[in-house]
């Protein structure tokens, strides 16, 4: 299976407090997040909302605990702003996460987004590209972030999200046609294809060789029939239970693990699966995902 000098399992902190809804886990303290994830067995996290932004601050609070940084969602406006002004965030970013020592860094296009809007029907309302000049405008930013990241010895890796203009495997298909493979990887999410009704397996075995980072997210179909026959939106379906770990859903993940370590993957795994902790224990979450990782892909 997966070299384990070269794969480090993670865990992301929205199990613990999700910045989306301040009010699920928003009395969890970061060191709780980063303490419970030593304690559960994995070799670190992405960034959290409430993590220090300054690297030696964090660096502190992370090597007692042996716990490492893999990476931090960065919100590209290419489409809807002047590019510009999404690298100077980018790069202020990419430096931060340099100094962590991460090798990556997870870029979703928010330009028209609905994921953060608590009113809007998720599947009614996804925004789209329309035009062949919007994608060029999204490919080329990409690549230009791409070339900086680069400059650092760093990947960008894309990531599809539901609610988002790249959410389905034909939007990912066409994203990874036209970008640089040099410039630009992919991050695979199986809950977020699966949620959009593509198949995780599919997409994975096309793009086997762009992925460069992986988020293991499960679902619970029941819940995402539920937020499509009653026209909710992204982050109703969070609070109703939409995703789990892996290993508590429908999700198959052995084939994935299996493909992944056929192609002598190499980088993180990193369990994302935004619940409320008040139904669902993070900690007790993070021991299951973990015994299901250690069980399935041997690691």
């Amino acid at each position: 299976m997966f070299n384990r000098d070269k794969v480090k399992v993670g865990i992301c902190p929205i199990a613990w407090n999700n910045e989306d809804l301040p009010e699920m886990g928003g009395d969890i303290t970061f060191e709780q997040c980063i303490s419970e994830a030593a304690l559960a067995g994995f070799d670190g996290s992405e960034i959290g909302g409430k993590y220090p932004r300054d690297a030696k601050v964090l660096l502190s609070y992370l090597e007692p605990r042996k716990q490492e940084i893999a990476s931090a969602w960065f919100s590209a406006l290419l489409t809807t702003e002047p590019y510009e002004q999404t690298e100077e965030r980018f790069i202020v970013q990419r430096d931060y996460l340099h100094e962590l020592g991460a090798k990556v860094m997870v870029v979703s296009e928010q330009g028209g987004s609905i994921q953060g809007m608590i009113d809007v029907p998720v599947f009614e309302n996804q925004p789209t590209l329309k035009t062949d000049a919007e994608w060029a405008r999204l490919v080329d930013g990409l690549n230009r972030l791409g070339a900086r990241a680069k400059e650092r010895g760093m990947t960008v890796v894309f990531h599809h999200h539901m609610g988002t203009v790249v959410q389905s495997a034909a939007e990912v298909d066409r994203l990874m046609a036209e970008t640089d493979p040099e410039l630009v990887s992919l991050l695979f999410d199986a809950g977020h294809i699966a949620y959009c009704g593509d198949d995780p397996l599919a997409m994975l075995t096309k793009h086997i060789d762009r992925v460069k980072h992986v988020h293991l997210k499960d679902i619970r179909p029941e819940v995402v029939e539920r937020v499509k026959r009653e026209h909710l939106s992204f982050l109703d379906g969070v609070r109703l239970g939409t995703f789990t770990v892996p290993g508590d859903g429908a999700i198959d993940f052995v084939p994935m693990f299996e493909l992944l370590a056929a192609h002598n993957y190499e980088g993180w795994l990193l369990v994302e699966a935004e619940q409320d902790p008040v139904v669902a224990n993070p900690f007790l979450y993070a021991l299951k995902a973990r015994a299901y990782i250690r069980e399935k892909a041997g690691i």
